[in-house]
């Protein structure tokens, strides 16, 4: 209406007026008003002609609280045309009413009544009607507080929210969360028949459309007087989804006052969420953190949503935990301290008698060090700060290595440049004894391990074999099998037993013999080096490096031959034949 009349309104009023002696600007719009018609409306006027400020009167209204197109109804109103109010105008009007005075003491047809009327009748009994009068108010907050507009407001939502709180939005679902918090959320609420004379309208405005300086008290205030938090938590979630997180793309070609804006908008939405568990996603709460790292939020900020994630970690996916270390700026490496901080939170609040969370999470950090291993850009000194992380997660699952192999074989591959010494450094965090028979078989084949891990995994694999041989003499149970004679029973203790004595000194031997097996292959592979070139290939008829080493460790096929002997052929000190031993 402002922009399409706002030319002609100036013309209208001095047709309308008989004698147009005052002048007002509103936004760049002129009226001419009738300085006698204004002054049995408004108190103000009357006492500013009353003070002979006649010739300033317009200086002294030039600071009115008003825009062109409300004006407009109050310079009719004064000259007695029917007030057209709606939701969108009648906080406008009610400031500029007050701002000149159109009170009941002055004048029985006032504006200030008439707008108040229509405000608690057609706009407070009303969901809708109440959020879109809030928004229209943040163009008038400083009068609209003053006036209490705005309380009145936030007790209408209140109230509203506490008889209905689905108002709010539907909660959010945590199939994985086993607490009772979320008890009934999904159960279609519905208020009553009584109450729904207070509840007008189903699909209600989202309390999410206001803007921070007027969402930020109204959940605080809701948050106070018992609003259900998981109803406040999806508004919440429903809050920084429109003002976070599509503004937040693009940032390096961000102005300073919007980064400013957001990080605020940021650090307000984590003070605002509850700390309960199984009330918001694990995946919400990851983005935000790293919204929170990209715009340099608060420590106190990322702390909380840190907190909140290592409550429910056995929730979240391996994408959630690639966190930048420097924000979206700097995506090639990750903030290895703050998972670790997480995982911790998680430990130390970690209460429940299974340990199916504590095998989930472990699980979650083995996948992840699988999945960034194949980074070319991931420093060593990363992915082992990671794999420790990884073997601590897993300590009390009894948990077996082979994600932790799959993982250092990942690398390898990827980071082929690494020197004998350096994969050496990355395979330390391997315990050779915790893989199973198929890791042991898969690693003994593997010409990207160090030649010192082989020598470990083969010597691993035999223990196992020997302990196998040895479990099959006892039943599941653990006990040994009775035999009818106590003396046959004796006799297969006692050679059990020789047996164990046996390994272990047979373990003795072999730990003497991997030093004195990595030296001679040191040398063999020196001296191989030395006759063939860098770039060695395997041909026809000739015997390879790597089965050459074999050989020479007296196991030339696969893992299950790890005992056989090497046969060395000897001469006949007469005939010159040779012989086998």
């Amino acid at each position: 209406m402002a922009n399409k009349g706002s030319r002609d309104v100036s013309t209208w009023l001095a047709k309308s007026s008989s004698s147009s002696d005052l002048q007002l600007c509103v936004q760049g719009v002129p009226f001419n008003l009738d300085i006698g018609l204004l002054a049995t409306k408004s108190a103000k006027v009357t006492a500013l002609l009353k003070e002979n400020l006649h010739e300033n009167l317009s200086y002294f209204l030039q600071d009115i609280p008003s825009d062109a197109e409300t004006f407009e109804l109050v310079a009719r109103f004064c000259y007695g045309y029917e007030l057209q109010m709606s939701t969108e105008n009648v906080i406008p009007l009610t400031c500029v009413a007050h701002y000149l005075g159109m009170t009941e003491s002055h004048s029985s047809n006032n504006m200030l009544r008439k707008a108040l009327t229509f405000f608690d009748q057609k706009v407070l009994p009303n969901w809708n009607e109440t959020i879109k009068a809030l928004r229209v108010a943040e163009n008038f907050l400083q009068q609209a507080v003053h006036l209490g507009i705005i309380d009145a407001c936030f007790e209408s939502l209140i109230a509203k929210a506490l008889i209905d709180p689905h108002l709010l939005g539907a909660p959010v679902r945590n199939p994985t969360c086993d607490d009772d918090s979320d008890k009934n959320v999904d159960d279609g609420y519905r208020p009553i028949a009584r109450r729904r004379l207070f509840v007008l309208d189903w699909q209600s405005e989202d309390l999410a459309t206001l803007s921070l300086k007027l969402y930020e008290p109204i959940i605080h205030s809701m948050k106070q007087r018992g609003v259900p938090l998981e109803y406040l938590a999806a508004s919440i979630c429903q809050y920084a989804k429109r003002w976070i997180f599509p503004s937040a793309h693009g940032n390096e070609n961000m102005s300073v006052h919007k980064r400013k804006s957001l990080r605020d908008v940021i650090e307000a939405v984590e003070k605002l969420l509850p700390n309960d568990r199984g009330l918001l996603q694990c995946t919400f709460l990851f983005e935000m953190l790293r919204y929170a790292i990209a715009f340099e939020a608060s420590s106190d900020c990322r702390t909380g949503f840190e907190i909140r994630i290592g409550k429910q970690l056995e929730e979240a996916t391996v994408k959630d935990l690639l966190i930048p270390s420097q924000g979206y700026a700097k995506e090639e490496q990750y903030d290895i301290e703050c998972l670790r901080r997480i995982l911790k939170y998680y430990y130390s609040r970690y209460s429940s008698s299974h340990i199916s969370g504590l095998i989930t999470v472990a699980d979650l950090v083995e996948e992840f060090l699988e999945e960034v291993a194949s980074d070319i850009d991931l420093k060593m000194d990363t992915f082992l700060s990671i794999a420790e992380m990884s073997i601590s997660a897993s300590s009390g699952t009894q948990r077996n290595s082979d994600g932790l192999y799959r993982a250092i074989d990942i690398y390898l591959d990827k980071h082929g440049y690494l020197t004998e010494l350096e994969k050496e450094e990355v395979c330390r965090v391997l315990d050779c004894h915790k893989m199973s028979p198929e890791a042991c078989e898969h690693a003994s084949k593997n010409e990207r391990l160090p030649l010192r891990v082989v020598v470990q995994v083969l010597f691993v694999a035999q223990l196992q074999l020997r302990d196998t041989i040895t479990k099959e003499m006892q039943i599941p149970d653990g006990k040994l099998i009775k035999e009818e004679d106590d003396h046959q029973e004796a006799e297969n203790e006692a050679k059990v037993s020789c047996d164990e004595e046996e390994v272990m000194n047979e373990i003795k031997i072999m730990n003497n013999k991997v030093i004195e097996l990595e030296r001679e292959c040191f040398i063999m592979k020196k001296e191989i080096e030395h006759s063939c070139s860098l770039n060695y290939k395997v041909k026809r008829g000739k015997i390879s490096l790597w089965r050459e080493m074999k050989r020479k460790f007296g196991c030339v096929t696969t893992i299950h031959d790890c005992n056989c002997q090497v046969k060395k052929k000897k001469v006949h000190p007469r005939s010159g034949k040779s012989l086998v031993d």
